[in-house]
């Protein structure tokens, strides 16, 4: 490369160092608004519960209805993300949730309240795996680990309106209404995704990573090197014929399975039975799980990328929400509030391990295969809450010794805490899992070609 080619070069990549954050940040606020749907719920779980007549069952499968659609639908994501690319696929996807969350809002009885869901849960089903996508393209591999914490950390922001702010919404206009403000704010980030966002830097005429990359070691970029196209049942394939991926596919379902119970469901309703809070001292508490996990999500990706091992990350943020569900089990007597701020915030924390759960389904796959192989791990987190959700209510419901008060049945402490039991064994089952992962050394290898030092607990 003569001198007038490297200062054109330099210039293309400095364009696409800045042009990448633009894409990135109207990704990652399409990723606050599926944070935004996937905890709403629990702020006004009670008055569902009175408008509709249900009870802890009906209410958990109201709100798994979303994480079955998600689950469903995270290989087909991968596969959407992988050939029509993150652009097209967040956009269609983010419309849609705005048009579910305009239906729930607006839903005169309880089948229309799950179509509305289910609507949502199928538009932001899309939306994580492509994000995941566009990060490989647009972001250095050794910076992969750090990105991902702080797209976590922006989604989170959804989390956070959706506790103490939400619930002051409510309070002021209804959740009704409530819910079609969120509907407007996503079809605005639906538009804004597809005016800015591209696929790819090629696509506006700038270098690609890969090209960034050898450009920055100094040397030059060969054709094996670059990402070569798979075939879709080849890429299935090796997926599912990767032995790690079902060791991630069950770490993830554990982990992110119990964190959606907690925030996105029995948090609230817990703390207002047993505690007697208001909706807005509750909410501050799903506020907490939110910040720990804003924390988490950068840390345990900077700690990652930095120590260049994921496993003593993932293990040590893992560590905190068996703590935290161990207590809200064995606790005698109702835990003090100020020990219960603590707890939520372990359980947030814990998300941190469950991201680095996603980076390594990254790199233990090939790069060209890349949204399928997270899309695949992450069917098996939103597995995990479509069954643990509801099963909480049904424990509840069994457990339940008939107290009604306004029209909500009212549970009581061991109800909550059989119930809170079965997240107990799945938090526990999936960290034993997650000691049999592999050490990847923040770098994508194949999961057949793994050096054997990597390979430690």
């Amino acid at each position: 490369m003569d001198k007038l080619s490297k200062h054109n070069f330099a210039q293309r990549a400095q364009r696409l160092l800045r042009r990448r954050w633009l894409v990135w940040g109207v990704l990652a606020f399409s990723f606050s608004i599926v944070f935004f749907h996937r905890v709403s719920l629990a702020v006004v779980a009670d008055q569902l519960m009175a408008e509709f007549n249900l009870g802890a069952s009906a209410l958990g499968n109201l709100g798994a209805v979303y994480f079955y659609i998600y689950t469903v639908m995270q290989i087909p994501s991968g596969i959407l993300a992988d050939t029509i690319g993150p652009r097209l696929t967040v956009t269609v996807g983010t419309l849609l949730a705005a048009a579910g969350a305009a239906l729930f809002a607006l839903a005169s009885g309880l089948p229309a309240a799950f179509a509305g869901r289910f609507l949502t849960g199928l538009g932001v089903s899309v939306v994580f795996v492509a994000v995941q996508k566009s990060q490989t393209t647009w972001f250095r591999t050794r910076e992969f680990g750090t990105i991902t914490g702080l797209t976590s950390t922006v989604g989170n922001t959804g989390a956070i309106v959706a506790a103490t702010p939400l619930a002051y919404l409510v309070a002021a206009i209804g959740w009704r209404q409530s819910f079609l403000v969120i509907a407007a704010l996503g079809a605005v980030a639906g538009v804004a995704c597809w005016l800015l966002v591209r696929d790819r830097p090629q696509d506006m005429g700038l270098p690609s990573i890969a090209e960034l990359e050898a450009y920055e070691a100094g040397v030059k970029l060969s054709t094996t090197e670059q990402p070569i196209a798979i075939p879709f049942r080849q890429s299935l394939h090796q997926v599912l014929h990767n032995r790690h991926v079902i060791l991630l596919f069950v770490t993830a379902m554990g982990f992110n399975g119990t964190i959606q119970s907690l925030t996105a469901m029995w948090g609230i309703p817990y703390l207002m039975q047993i505690y007697g809070l208001s909706r807005t001292q509750a909410s501050a508490y799903s506020l907490l799980a939110a910040v720990g996990t804003i924390i988490s999500g950068p840390l345990s990706g900077l700690i990652s990328d930095k120590l260049q091992r994921r496993k003593p990350a993932m293990l040590a943020f893992c560590a905190l929400p068996v703590i935290a569900w161990s207590a809200l089990v064995f606790w005698p007597g109702k835990i003090p509030l100020n020990l219960l701020k603590l707890i939520f915030l372990f359980v947030g924390l814990g998300t941190g391990g469950y991201l680095t759960v996603m980076v390594l389904a990254k790199e233990l796959n090939p790069p060209a295969i890349a949204g399928l192989a997270t899309g695949t791990v992450n069917t098996g987190a939103f597995l995990g809450a479509a069954i643990l959700q509801p099963l909480v209510g049904v424990i509840l419901d069994a457990t339940w010794d008939g107290v009604v008060q306004n029209n909500v049945p009212v549970y009581s402490l061991s109800s909550f805490r059989w119930g809170f039991s079965i997240c107990l064994l799945a938090v526990v089952g999936a960290y034993l899992i997650a000691l049999r992962l592999p050490e990847t050394g923040a770098q994508n290898v194949s999961a057949s070609d793994i050096p054997q030092q990597h390979i430690s607990a």
